[in-house]
């Protein structure tokens, strides 16, 4: 079964494309962030500029412009049209590492208020800056990293309350 991706782009324009289509896409990647495509005789370079994986949105650099998408899957529109998010089921008091690598930056501190999106630290992983975000509004209650050090998978980065 081939798989169905939707598209929202810039919370205007919506896409339907299938695995298929992504694969036959005439496509090279430049670095490890970045990928050029020829797509209907046209040239485009694109960026991925700044990630969430929990929402599954992403801001896209073409050429010069910058697009804010977001991805979902069929499973993805099933559970919104039944009206459940796996978001809401539970409260995320702890971030954690989701990969091995170094702290450059920590922007928050413990007592801090912070919102749902904010950016708490910055973890390089693989030679690229990686913007950790809140996933929640709430409070820093602890931050056991500090810039610098190096920390391995799943290891705890922030607690809130």
């Amino acid at each position: 079964m081939n798989k169905i991706y939707k598209a929202k782009v810039n919370n205007e324009f919506d896409f339907e494309f299938t695995q298929e289509e992504v694969d036959q896409l005439d496509s090279l990647s430049t670095t490890t962030e970045s990928i050029h495509v020829l797509h209907e005789n046209k040239s485009l370079n694109l960026s991925l500029v700044q990630q969430n994986f929990n929402e599954q949105s992403y801001q896209i650099k073409v050429n010069s412009n910058i697009y804010h998408v977001q991805i979902s899957n069929d499973l993805d529109v099933l559970i919104k049209e039944m009206g459940l998010s796996l978001a809401s089921a539970s409260q995320v008091n702890e971030i954690k590492a989701p990969m091995p690598g170094l702290i450059l930056d920590i922007n928050v501190k413990e007592g801090q208020a912070v919102k749902e999106g904010e950016t708490l630290l910055i973890l390089e992983a693989m030679k690229m800056e990686n913007a950790i975000t809140a996933p929640r509004d709430a409070v820093i209650k602890k931050i056991p990293v500090v810039n610098a050090n190096t920390v391995a998978k799943n290891e705890l980065l922030i607690e809130m309350e």
